[in-house]
């Protein structure tokens, strides 16, 4: 017990003994760490920001395009139903006179 004793006594005079300037100096030392601290947090949190406003814009921007290929197809899909719409309700017509033909002669 007695050997923890004498250092921390020693260690209780050391700190003691620091004179006022090395206790300001320290002070504005933790205070220069902690206004670094800070200013880092404030880019990173910038840094942040503005990645996730670039990546929501992508992804809006993909989401766009997604949704005009899929009109663009499906106004594609529309006119190709409407075109063999057409051609069946042609075919059908001529069948039918083609029938009446045969009736007929």
């Amino acid at each position: 017990m007695k050997k923890l004793i004498v250092p921390v006594m020693a260690a209780a005079a050391l700190l003691a003994a620091c004179s006022q300037k090395a206790q300001n100096e320290t002070s504005e030392a933790a205070n220069a760490v902690a206004a670094d601290t800070a200013a880092t947090t404030e880019n990173a949190v910038g840094d942040v920001d503005v990645a996730t406003d670039r990546a929501l814009g992508s992804a809006e921007a993909s989401l766009d395009n997604a949704g005009s290929a899929i009109e663009h197809n499906t106004d594609k899909a529309g006119a190709a139903i409407g075109n063999a719409a057409d051609r069946a309700a042609d075919a059908t017509g001529r069948a039918l006179e083609n029938t009446g033909r045969a009736i007929r002669d």
